[in-house]
């Protein structure tokens, strides 16, 4: 990382310098892991509050890495958000990921660094190996809606008989 912040210093780039000043630390991975160090980078903090039959709600402290220079979260975080969040609702331990098919997201306001998020995902219906969720992005402290994403998903995982 220190290498990234001298390059950029030296090419007088001083906008993408302190972007990347204000990356502190990078999140660990465990060897046995299989995410990516892009699902870790998002998903870094999030609290999985609770889990029943078709929903899932989470809780999300927005970190200084997720933000914009002028610290609104960035829309691709939030895009990344649905997608993991919506999946993780359809998912079945010890079967492979479902394929995103589609996502439709709202950006319908804005969340900053340190704003606390509720993010709940909710099952639409399912049909053979297709299912869709909806996954709503709230601000915890004044309940706003920061995004709405539908995420449909499709797997066809063959039947362990």
């Amino acid at each position: 990382m220190e290498k990234v912040r001298e390059f950029l210093k030296a090419s007088g780039s001083e906008e993408e310098y302190d972007a990347v000043s204000r990356i502190n630390s990078l999140p660990s991975m465990r060897p046995s892991d299989n995410s990516s160090f892009y699902e870790h980078f998002i998903l870094t903090g999030i609290r999985v509050d609770r889990v029943q039959p078709g929903f899932i709600s989470c809780s999300f402290k927005i970190p200084p890495r997720l933000t914009e220079k002028n610290g609104k979260l960035v829309n691709g975080a939030i895009a990344t958000l649905v997608d993991e969040v919506g999946g993780a609702l359809v998912h079945v331990e010890g079967l492979p990921m479902n394929v995103s098919v589609d996502m439709s997201i709202s950006f319908l306001s804005t969340a900053y660094v340190n704003d606390e998020l509720e993010i709940t995902s909710r099952l639409l219906g399912k049909k053979g190996g297709y299912s869709g969720t909806i996954v709503l992005l709230k601000n915890k402290a004044t309940g706003e809606l920061i995004a709405e994403g539908r995420h449909s998903l499709f797997g066809r995982h063959n039947s362990k008989m």
